[in-house]
């Protein structure tokens, strides 16, 4: 059966909506580049993106609710129904789901008794398993509201998500300190976040991020065992003189001009 229309926000709420949407829609030349935050907007007003929420965006925007809807449902970061607090997202691509990822997941399904994509009865936490954080040398992370929670167990996870419902204080691994979902939405949309020390408090790179940068520096310590081409003995350090060439050094010895080399010769077009 058709949806009947969405309903109006309540007058009061609408105001103050509106006041802000005009606010963000006029720090873009073209309107329509502002539904991205728009849609965050709205996320935190209800803690999900609504259909009361979409054609407010529509409506601002000049956009139809199809177009709107499109864009909704594409990105992840906008919630299609109620969610809560804290959206408790596990990392279960490849590094983070061999180090452990796949056993927090199943352990906090069974600890919360919810799935993937559901919320507590109590409307306290949202349980999802999520795509790469851009932190493999902390695996296995957890994301609380997109704060991280690195280097996480099991059972340090289940301590994390006990200590959320219980309302306990708690501090992400690194970044800005921890405020729930609604209150991260509106963070996105572009207003300041007036927290004390939020602004400030950061993240950098992990050591297993950095190796290569130190590597290149000479700033990593004793050089790493290199190993040699097949049938030839491991070496502790490097051959004196011996240089890395890139695919950008030239020239090199390739199957077109050294008839020698393990791939053969170069064979004319169609031979």
């Amino acid at each position: 059966m058709p949806q009947l229309p969405a309903p109006a926000y309540p007058a009061e709420v609408r105001a103050r909506l509106e006041a802000d949407a005009k606010e963000v829609i006029a720090r873009y030349p073209g309107s329509r580049s502002a539904l991205l935050p728009l849609l965050h907007l709205v996320q935190s007003e209800e803690g999900f993106v609504s259909r009361t929420g979409m054609a407010f965006c529509a409506e601002l925007l000049g956009l139809t609710t199809a177009e709107v809807t499109a864009v909704a449902t594409f990105y992840t970061m906008y919630r299609r129904r109620p969610s809560g607090d804290y959206q408790v997202g596990v990392c279960t691509n490849t590094l983070c789901a061999v180090m452990g990822g796949d056993a927090i997941f199943d352990t906090l399904k069974e600890h919360l008794g919810v799935g993937n994509d559901e919320t507590t009865q109590d409307g306290k936490v949202t349980l999802e398993h999520i795509e790469c954080n851009a932190a493999c040398d902390f695996a296995p992370v957890v994301m609380v509201n997109w704060e991280f929670f690195d280097n996480q167990t099991p059972e340090s996870a289940t301590q994390l998500v006990d200590d959320l419902i219980a309302g306990r204080t708690v501090e992400p691994t690194r970044g800005a300190p921890l405020c729930t979902y609604k209150d991260t939405a509106r963070i996105l949309a572009g207003f300041p976040d007036e927290r004390p020390g939020a602004v400030e408090a950061t993240g950098g790179a992990g050591p297993a991020s950095l190796i290569g940068l130190k590597l290149a520096k000479g700033e990593a310590g004793p050089q790493p065992r290199v190993v040699g081409q097949r049938g030839e003995a491991p070496r502790d350090e490097p051959q004196k003189g011996a240089e890395h060439l890139s695919s950008h050094d030239a020239p090199q010895q390739t199957s077109a001009s050294d008839p020698d080399h393990p791939a053969g010769p170069a064979a004319e077009e169609g031979e």
